[in-house]
């Protein structure tokens, strides 16, 4: 059966196939083959090593997700610039 996000692809003399924009901010995928011998694509989005602190502090991951969700919803509150209160200056 093929979805909306599906198409059909036909590997090249090598066997490979492209994906062109099903693999769409996708870094890469793990493969599987299940039973029936389908091969299913997992998609895997990496994150770089500057940003990893965020997903392993589960208690600021949590106050992002909720400032992040207040912002959709409208309810923020506008407090000017914190950069005096960094340690680096720079706005990376």
């Amino acid at each position: 059966m093929i979805g909306k996000e599906s198409k059909i692809v036909r590997p090249d003399a090598k066997g490979r196939i492209t994906l062109g924009s099903l693999a769409h901010g996708i870094s890469s995928y793990i493969v599987l083959k299940d039973k029936h011998n389908r091969i299913i694509l997992e998609p895997r989005v990496e994150i770089s090593a500057k940003e990893k602190w965020l997903f392993d502090n589960k208690t600021v991951l949590r106050q992002v997700k909720k400032g992040l969700e207040d912002s959709a919803a409208g309810r923020l509150k506008k407090r000017g610039s914190f950069i005096k209160y960094t340690e680096n200056k720079d706005t990376e």
